[in-house]
């Protein structure tokens, strides 16, 4: 947004940053504590890290040699006054941690769609109580895909398809075949199997619903493939119009189209006039018009997200009233009984994006709530896990607060 650098500006002559406590200290958390080490009007007050000698690494890396790095939570956020910013991309951990932020009245950035697209909604509820903001963060693709969303919009058409361009989808990568890659870009290789397999954009795209109100097509959505390179504005004309031009709309995604990594919004309007100006602006005849952003830089413009909620009490990617679509959990391969599931971008499973209706109909198990789950039964190669098909560790916050929402939002 291009007022927040004036307003950063502003802060920053006055002599009152942004207080920022950063919880993570990984491959994201290294690149953003150095974006908020040199930004105007923002101070990277804490670090908040399980390994406090890989904190004090970042924080030499950034500049910051004399950063309070701590593995507790409370000293963390007393340090950060303003904003408490999660990239830790954990689950139980990072929830038990934002809502304790939470309860202490900072605004949360978070920049966890997995997070997100588990227990966003009651988040969102539970910030609204403390008078705060709850946001995913901008720069990831939902923060991207929202700003065009909302570009759109102002400029007086209906956003009707929110997309994610991909580059590669295969649901049955492992650590082992993306071992390399993860090490050329010193990534987790985890999360980067997360990002091969699926899950990760089934989370992307299912906090962009949640946020707009749309819906997936189908179990797992669409998807469509093209030939590397093809444009984005061809590759959009797949998607039947049919699908999405009545009713809230779709969020989906392509794989192979350009620009990759990028993401798109189809919009339409009824209005003649409208019409017949984007066609003279090189938007075609419609009725459906393509907008696309052909990048995203995570590092570079999670610092916009801390400023609009600490400066203009605005969320890059806030859930709206209820859930619509979460993720869930169907087997990687064929899984046998007793099987304990090694969670997000491991082994054992891969994530869908799924309708919250049907989900809760079928009584379908969230993959964030799955990693430690043993299997009380054999589970083939693609089948979708249900609550009763696994037993559960005991005592995790996450499930807690996994309960709480589902009684909030039956259905």
């Amino acid at each position: 947004m291009i007022i927040v650098d004036r307003a950063l500006e502003k802060r920053h002559a006055e002599g009152r940053p942004i207080r920022v406590a950063m919880s993570g200290a990984g491959f994201m958390g290294r690149g953003i504590a150095r974006e908020l080490a040199r930004r105007p009007g923002m101070e990277l007050a804490a670090i908040l890290c399980r390994n406090v000698p890989r904190g004090r690494e970042v924080a030499v890396e950034a500049g910051l040699p004399g950063l309070v790095v701590t593995d507790n939570a409370d000293e963390a956020i007393a340090a950060g006054t303003d904003v408490f910013l999660e990239v830790t991309g954990s689950l139980d951990y990072a929830a038990r941690t934002v809502s304790k932020a939470l309860e202490q009245r900072r605004h949360v950035v978070a920049m966890n769609p997995e997070l997100d697209g588990t227990v966003g909604p009651l988040l969102k509820r539970k910030a609204d109580q403390a008078g705060v903001i709850y946001t995913n963060a901008d720069g990831d693709q939902p923060g991207v895909i929202m700003n065009l969303y909302r570009f759109v919009r102002g400029i007086g058409l209906r956003p009707v398809l929110c997309g994610n361009i991909k580059g590669l989808h295969d649901p049955y990568r492992t650590p082992t075949t993306q071992e390399g890659f993860a090490r050329r870009w010193g990534q987790n290789v985890r999360m980067v199997t997360s990002f091969a397999d699926g899950t990760k954009i089934s989370f992307e795209q299912a906090i962009v619903a949640n946020a707009t109100g749309m819906r997936v097509a189908r179990r797992g959505m669409l998807g469509p493939s093209f030939d590397a390179g093809t444009p984005i504005e061809l590759a959009a004309r797949s998607f039947p119009p049919e699908m999405f031009l009545e009713g809230p709309g779709l969020v989906d995604y392509v794989v192979g189209a350009a620009p990759a990594p990028g993401v798109f919004v189809l919009a339409a309007t009824d209005d003649p006039v409208s019409r017949h100006y984007l066609n003279l602006y090189k938007l075609g005849e419609g009725p459906v018009y393509c907008f696309h952003t052909p990048y995203h830089l995570c590092h570079f413009e999670v610092p916009n997200t801390i400023a609009r909620a600490a400066l203009f009490g605005d969320g890059a990617v806030v859930p709206a009233a209820r859930p619509m679509v979460e993720v869930i959990a169907a087997a990687k391969t064929d899984l046998e009984s007793g099987t304990v599931i090694d969670g997000l971008g491991g082994y054992t499973v891969y994530g869908l994006a799924e309708n919250y209706a049907t989900s809760r109909r079928e009584d379908l198990l969230p993959i964030g709530l799955a990693e430690g789950c043993r299997l009380r039964r054999r589970a083939p190669r693609d089948a979708v896990l249900h609550f009763d098909d696994v037993d559960r560790p005991e005592g995790r916050f996450i499930d807690a607060l996994r309960a709480e929402q589902d009684g909030l939002f039956p259905e």
